[in-house]
């Protein structure tokens, strides 16, 4: 008599899992748990991520010996080897970790990676880095990063752009959280608004990046992760500065989490004040950094449903009152020349996730939201350029994890669908001025991220993108070679198409001084979409020994724009207000290489630094004005520039960090009108070394249970400052380069739980 077939599959399940065991352990650091550690064996591929209480599982595991390497973002990876059948849970201790060669990020692959097994560069700015150079806000610590500038933008408003590899802040996509809320209107000011206390890190990928994340990632992408709670904590700071020993900017923030005991609950709060004075920098009676009144509070919530489900809410409200010009006593529209800007800002979002066949699959969903509400007045001699203008933003959608191997390898394969919407109104009626615009972009992704084996890894992927605003679909393709020859070596290749559609520029809702009056921008009635190819190229190697760890990237890139954006100059309005035209010219290219360097000695001394060199050129000239030639030279784009940290760690409470920022000499745009400037001109501005300085003492109230930050600094030590600005109330706000601020003293204190 035959045994049935249910007999036989019940003996053959037991006998599979008789042939195969599981790794469990708990992944600790300094007597701390660490979470979302991730683990992986050499041998077979297979991996794991910690939970957010340090627990991880690899299960179906062949009996056998393995390497078992442990790594997570801010420490040192971890190997050690291990028997299966295992006789015991491991208890795995990480080192802390002077860089981030070796963290797990999410921004290059849309899924959690190890930094040295992505096929895409993520350069990572951790709050560390944040803290040592002094940042009080996001705009002031982006520039420590290869490859990113931060330039102010206007004299009298001083709203910032983002230029990366060369290009304009409209081609950099700028995320919160994995996601794509910041609106045009929000890119004017947002990267000041963002304290910088509220970051947990920022991931970087130079070069394009359409086929994640959308229209606007031909430069790359920023991805500003916000702080997670982990566990009970609270802290509270307060940072005086005093601006070139004339104006005040005082910053107040506190925060708290907690965190269930189950740990399957955990709820974080957030709340920063911030008062600055405005400053004069040339004794015009007319302000150079503007006064600002900034409120802040946020709101994270996390929970675990399930084991297999996680849910996440978050909440933000900003509020900014910046007012630039004179007579800031008057009403704005009394004053002789005034900008007052009053924003009203809500983000939230939801994300959802669930897991899958041991972690093997997950589908992830999300809703994020913002809106922006802005009063705003631009005006000269007592006119009537009171505007409003509001602006809604919508991102939604699911994607698909699957894991599984391939031929030898082990693949993760990701499909999704998003969508992206901008509702955005700007209204000027007595500049006759409106720009009216809704944007729908509707994208089916998929991506392959292969790793074939120890040594290569191949990342493809296509978007199908719609946009409202354009004819026909769009399709970006990209593809990524990793190749590891040593174990310290990483070399990546890639090649990305993009796109950029027809629509409003951040500058574009930004009216400038100019010539006596303002400047308005108005859209070619043909202008048609830009589309973009990419290539980078790098070389990554890090060496660690006994007592320190060096290394080096050094990366190149090249991108290719055809129907690039421009803006031309086309005479005045019946008003003497001069009118700027958007439209399409030939192209334009951008190439340069970046290398950055990292160094640390036994935890006592840290250096960093880095530094590109470009070349940027349009394939025609541009006609920025009437009245002299074209250049085809990109404006406000030094040919190099860089930065550097030095940390040093003596024996004791005590902190001493240098850091520094060079900019490079550019091409700026001077519009004639303010006193004995007569005529338009391309200024060849001089270079720029910002030296900062920062010195902390952290004293441990061990009976207490509380650790106290006592520090101060300088910024920007040798006053490198712009000293040619415009005077009076005809000045061409828009001529301005050089750092953000004179030099400034600062002090501060911070009182944190252990």
């Amino acid at each position: 008599m035959r045994p049935p077939l249910t007999l036989i599959f019940a003996l053959f399940i037991c006998y599979t899992n008789a042939q195969t065991g599981s790794i469990t352990g708990l992944v600790v650091s300094q007597g701390e748990v660490v979470p979302y550690a991730y683990c992986v064996l050499e041998e077979t591929g297979q991996e794991a991520i910690a939970d957010e209480h340090g627990h991880f599982m690899i299960k179906d595991v062949k009996p056998g010996s393995y390497q078992l390497y442990i790594t997570s973002l801010g420490y040192l990876p971890e190997q050690v080897q291990v028997e299966v059948p295992l006789k015991a849970k491991l208890e795995i201790e990480l080192q802390p970790s002077p860089f981030n060669a070796s963290t797990v990020v999410v921004t290059g692959t849309r899924t959690g990676k190890r930094r040295t097994e992505s096929a895409v560069v993520v350069n990572v700015l951790n709050r560390e880095t944040l803290e040592a150079t002094g940042s009080g806000t996001l705009a002031d610590g982006l520039c420590f990063q290869p490859g990113l500038r931060v330039e102010t933008d206007c004299q009298t408003c001083n709203y910032t752009q983002l230029r990366m590899n060369g290009l304009g802040g409209a081609y950099t996509q700028l995320l919160i959280d994995n996601r794509p809320v910041f609106s045009s209107l929000m890119s004017l000011y947002g990267l000041e608004q963002i304290p910088a206390s509220q970051i947990e890190r920022v991931e970087v990928v130079r070069g394009g990046g359409s086929v994640l994340y959308g229209a606007n990632a031909i430069a790359g992408t920023v991805n500003i992760l916000t702080r997670m709670p982990t566990r009970n904590e609270w802290s509270a700071s307060q940072k005086l500065s005093l601006i070139n020993g004339e104006a005040f900017d005082r910053v107040l923030d506190a925060q708290a989490a907690i965190v269930a005991e189950d740990k399957k609950s955990a709820l974080s709060l957030f709340a920063a004040n911030r008062g600055r004075q405005s400053w004069d920098a040339n004794g015009d009676g007319f302000s150079e950094l503007p006064s600002l009144r900034n409120n802040s509070f946020g709101v994270k919530l996390h929970l675990m449903p399930s084991e297999n489900q996680e849910l996440k809410l978050t909440g933000w409200s900003i509020y900014e009152y910046r007012r630039g010009g004179n007579k800031e006593d008057l009403p704005a529209h009394e004053a002789d020349q005034s900008e007052e800007r009053t924003h009203n800002i809500l983000v939230g979002s939801v994300d959802h996730r669930l897991t899958f066949a041991e972690g093997k699959s997950s589908l992830n969903s999300w809703l994020a939201v913002q809106h922006t509400k802005r009063q705003h007045y631009t005006g000269i001699d007592h006119s009537e350029g009171w505007g409003d203008t509001r602006s809604y933003v919508l991102s939604a959608g699911i994607q698909w994890d699957q894991r599984f191997e391939m031929l030898g390898g082990n693949q993760v394969l990701t499909l999704g669908f998003d969508h992206q919407s901008e509702d955005t109104r700007d209204e000027i009626p007595a500049y006759d001025y409106l720009i009216d615009q809704t944007t729908h972009l509707n994208a089916l992704f998929v991506q392959s991220d292969w790793q074939i084996n120890k040594k290569f890894t191949l990342l493809s992927g296509l978007r199908l993108n719609r946009h409202n605003l354009m004819d026909k679909p769009v399709i970006t393709p990209r593809i990524s070679a990793l190749h590891r020859p040593a174990k310290n070596l990483q070399v990546r290749v890639g090649y990305a198409r993009g796109f950029k559609a027809p629509q409003a520029f951040e500058t574009d809702l930004h009216i400038a001084f100019a010539g006596g009056g303002v400047a308005l921008t108005a859209f070619d009635s043909e202008l048609q979409h830009e589309s973009s190819s990419s290539w980078t190229g790098s070389v990554d190697y890090d060496r660690p020994s006994t007592h320190s760890i060096w290394g080096f990237t050094l990366a190149g890139f090249h991108t290719r724009l055809e129907n690039a954006f421009i803006l031309e100059e086309q005479g005045t309005d019946a008003n003497g207000n001069m009118l700027l035209l958007r439209k399409n010219g030939k192209g334009l290219e951008v190439s340069g290489l970046t290398l950055e360097t990292r160094f640390n000695y036994d935890g006592d001394f840290q250096l960093e630094g880095g530094f590109t060199i470009q070349q940027s050129k349009y394939d025609e000239e541009v006609f920025w004005s009437s009245e002299i030639p074209g250049s085809r030279s990109f404006l406000r784009t030094p040919d190099h520039y860089g930065y550097y940290t030095l940390s040093l760690f003596p024996e004791g409470p005590w902190t001493l960090n240098l850091s520094g920022v060079y900019t490079g000499p550019m091409w700026v745009p001077h519009f004639a009108g303010a006193p004995g400037v007569y005529a338009d001109e391309l200024v060849h501005s001089q270079p720029f070394h910002e030296l900062n300085v920062r010195l902390n003492k952290r004293i441990d109230f061990s009976k207490s249970g509380l650790k106290m930050d006592l520090s101060m600094g300088m910024q920007n030590l040798f006053n490198a400052y712009q000293s040619d600005f415009d005077t009076g109330p005809y000045r061409d706000s828009n001529y301005i380069y050089g750092p953000a601020r004179p030099r400034t003293v600062w002090v501060g204190v911070v009182l944190f739980s252990k």
